[in-house]
């Protein structure tokens, strides 16, 4: 399983590898002291994005398992037909 982080700012979507403990913190760092740079690291090389954050900015977290086996998952349909749903 890989886990891909997205960081929503202002609207705009960040995709960031794991691990994401230190930049969470120093976002909110950057916020309790009422607003700072965050350099936010990249998917995939290069120098990353510096980002102003600051109180009241609305910023989310969250989580995207890429890469996950398809057998793994309970809504695979693909062993019974509409047939065997429905009881006929």
């Amino acid at each position: 399983m890989t886990l891909v982080h997205r960081l929503t700012v202002d609207g705009r979507d960040y995709f960031l590898p794991d691990p994401v403990t230190g930049l969470k913190q120093q976002i909110l760092e950057a916020i309790r002291a009422g607003g700072g740079y965050v350099n936010i690291p990249p998917l995939r090389g290069g120098p990353g994005i510096d980002i102003l954050f600051s109180p009241g900015m609305p910023v989310t977290w969250s989580q995207i398992d890429v890469g996950g086996d398809l057998g793994d998952r309970g809504d695979d349909k693909s062993a019974g037909g509409a047939d065997e749903e429905f009881g006929l």
